[in-house]
């Protein structure tokens, strides 16, 4: 509950946003202090906004985690990245996450379409854990800031959960006073059915091979919980016959293996038993039909 002794209370939202595979996701996980978004070292891992809720006594912080913005060439592309910029209007600050020593045309992109914003936007310089030594960060510090009038930087490693304090002080001084945004035990607004489907997702992401993982999506068809266990039919859809049989694996392996690890992340998410029964579905090129992806909860 917000404290009166401490003055009045802050609220607000701030958007995350940078080019695939910067630490958006990870960030958000180490504030919150829950995996909330799904996480890999693929870019585009994530593909819908998620908002994420950090509430302290003295404020309520509503991070919108992004897809990461990028070249969209296919459909399912173009909605992701329109998640992310329409994520930018009515926030209160932006969060721009970008690599330590790593800018490319991605970023100038990404400054093109900050240019006319007026919130106010902070630099975070992530995974500066693995510049060595550390004075090799002072250059391009110095040269992100001649690149935009951001209001603050912030070097941090969102992995190791580093500097993070310094990031939360700048973006309080920036909600304006209002009361909570959501209940103070909510951290997401994502229901179970959805977090239980990303965790399949991400297993996907981390055991299968290039391209194949950007071309699969999980359903969840049944949900139920009960006092022993809770239920969980997940159908995962793929793009063609072949995708079909490298999840499967031969003889059933790779899907036993996907199942087994995102049952245990479940279960872990849910603090109960789970059986969780997983399916594949040939859906011929679900990512570039639009009614498909409005159906999968995408939005334009």
């Amino acid at each position: 509950m917000p404290d009166p002794e401490s003055g009045p209370f802050h609220s607000g939202m701030v958007a995350l946003v940078g080019r695939p595979n910067v630490g958006k996701s990870t960030l958000m996980n180490r504030i919150l202090g829950e995996r909330v978004s799904i996480v890999s070292r693929r870019p585009q891992t994530t593909r819908h906004r998620v908002l994420g809720i950090h509430t302290s006594d003295d404020y309520q912080m509503v991070f919108v985690d992004t897809p990461g913005i990028h070249q969209a060439k296919r459909t399912i592309n173009r909605y992701m990245v329109q998640a992310a910029v329409t994520a930018l209007e009515g926030v209160d600050a932006i969060v721009l996450v970008v690599e330590a020593l790593s800018w490319g045309e991605g970023e100038d992109a990404i400054l093109e379409r900050l240019a006319g914003v007026e919130t106010p936007v902070i630099a975070v310089v992530n995974k500066v854990d693995r510049v060595s030594p550390r004075e090799r960060l002072l250059p391009f510090l110095d040269e992100l800031a001649g690149r935009f009038p951001f209001a603050a930087i912030v070097p941090l490693s969102a992995s190791k959960g580093d500097n993070l304090d310094p990031l939360l002080d700048e973006l309080r001084a920036r909600l304006p006073e209002s009361p909570p945004l959501f209940p103070e035990d909510q951290i997401t607004d994502k229901n179970l059915r959805f977090l239980c489907a990303e965790l399949v997702r991400e297993q996907l992401f981390h055991q299968l091979g290039e391209e194949v993982p950007y071309a699969t999506e999980v359903v969840v068809e049944r949900f139920e919980e009960a006092a022993e266990r809770t239920e969980i039919q997940a159908t995962i859809l793929v793009e063609r016959d072949s995708q079909k049989g490298i999840v499967l694996g031969k003889g059933g392996r790779r899907i036993k293996e996907v199942g087994s690890r995102a049952r245990k992340a479940i279960e872990y998410l849910l603090e109960a038993r789970v059986r969780l029964e997983l399916y594949v579905q040939v859906r011929a090129g679900w990512t570039s039909d639009e009614r498909a992806l409005r159906d999968l909860g995408y939005e334009e």
